[in-house]
């Protein structure tokens, strides 16, 4: 079993910057990915960004109205994943869900987990 806890929501003001980080506990043996979405009212769930972890080597994704915004990272050894996010708008309210791919056992499978999710206001 693996634990997603969100944290760093809040409201912020149009042009400022917010910090989502997502902790995994449980048992974990290897994270394959780790990935940030976001649901706004009415609106499909969508990808914010999202790292691929391929041995040294992280692929990271973002979606077109983020890029060059928000930055995705990791902290391997605390199995950590955060979301740096500038130049905020109000389109980004929504609220942010942190999933991580998880390898439990060293011949088991990889399965989804995702956190309850932090609200992120982007209102003056």
């Amino acid at each position: 079993q693996v634990q997603l806890v969100e944290s760093g929501g809040g409201l912020v003001q149009p042009g400022g910057s917010l910090r989502l980080s997502c902790a995994a506990s449980g048992t974990i043996f290897r994270i394959h990915g780790m990935a940030w979405y976001r649901q706004a009212p009415g609106q499909q769930r969508e990808l914010v960004a999202r790292i691929i972890i391929r041995g040294d080597t992280n692929y990271t994704n973002y979606a077109d109205s983020v890029k060059g915004r928000f930055t995705i990272s990791r902290d391997s050894a605390k199995n950590t994943v955060a979301l740096q996010m500038n130049s905020l708008k109000p389109e980004d309210t929504a609220v942010y869900y942190c999933s991580n791919h998880v390898q439990s056992r060293t011949w088991g499978a990889v399965n989804e987990y995702w956190g309850q999710g932090t609200q992120v206001i982007v209102s003056s």
